[in-house]
């Protein structure tokens, strides 16, 4: 692990929150690179430096001494591909020598689940950087999966019977945080993070149902009926293409294959939907 503290975007959210804590609790030093100091965990051996990926100055400071860097991808936004190169240039110009991106299951330039062809640009635009690389290519989250019903107990998209092998964010966070604390065993590789099993909508409703002990059923959208049962929202164009492109993705297959990388990165299986369901 060395001595360089390991830094971490993203831990006043979900997952970045649960990596600095499983990092605090192996007793590594972090910076937590935030944008509002008043928000971040307070943490032992912990430091919080104010930084955005916007602000090049800042990160270049926050980053300056850092020996692998945490990476989480920027809030969804017409706009993340150029915060991403900004912060990614900030990072090499800091001498950060090992990035760590959270990236998605197949990202690629043609990717269906519209969201992944950034994470392939980002990480393309990592590997062009120079920098040591780890991609943890994640899963939709079983938290998703969990809340696709409607208030009516219906989850409705265009995912006909493929399948998903969705993950639990606190085992991708666990698996992330192991992977920092010994970043040359994971240098230039990826890894698929998923759950343990390949569920269809059909069997997610099914298991919601049986855990919640209330009716969920899902029912195959057309493409069109998805857009249209979407258009009250007011979003934008991309959103709604992200938003229907979830289930298209589910459709073909894309995240069906189950991965055994967080287990063997581990050594504890992943948790399935039912699990995280009697957790929750």
């Amino acid at each position: 692990m060395g001595t360089s503290p390991i830094a971490v975007t993203g831990s006043t959210g979900r997952l970045g929150g649960m990596v600095a804590h499983h990092l605090a609790g192996a007793g590594a030093t972090q910076r937590l690179l935030v944008r509002d100091p008043s928000r971040a965990p307070q943490l032992p051996h912990a430091g919080v430096h104010p930084f955005s990926y916007t602000d090049r100055q800042a990160s270049v400071d926050a980053l300056d001494g850092v020996g692998v860097l945490f990476m989480v991808s920027a809030p969804e936004s017409p706009d993340r591909l150029d915060l991403h190169r900004s912060f990614i240039d900030a990072a090499v110009a800091a001498g950060v020598p090992h990035i760590v991106y959270t990236s998605f299951v197949g990202a690629a330039a043609d990717a269906t689940f519209t969201l992944a062809r950034d994470h392939h640009v980002t990480e393309e635009y990592i590997k062009a950087s120079g920098v040591r690389r780890t991609f943890l290519r994640d899963s939709f989250y079983l938290d998703l999966a969990a809340n696709l019903a409607g208030d009516d107990g219906v989850i409705r998209g265009p995912a006909g019977q493929g399948r998903c092998a969705f993950v639990a964010h606190t085992d991708v966070a666990r698996t992330a945080a192991a992977v920092l604390l010994s970043p040359e065993q994971h240098q230039d590789r990826q890894y698929d993070l998923t759950g343990p099993q390949a569920l269809t909508l059909s069997e997610v409703a099914e298991t919601v149902s049986a855990v919640r002990g209330r009716p969920v059923v899902f029912h195959d959208e057309t493409i069109e009926e998805a857009y249209a049962s979407r258009a009250g929202y007011g979003a934008p164009g991309w959103q709604l293409d992200a938003w229907v492109s979830t289930y298209t993705a589910i459709a073909g297959n894309v995240m069906a294959p189950v991965s055994p990388a967080i287990e063997d990165i581990t050594g504890t299986a992943p948790m399935s939907l039912a699990e995280y369901l009697e957790q929750a």
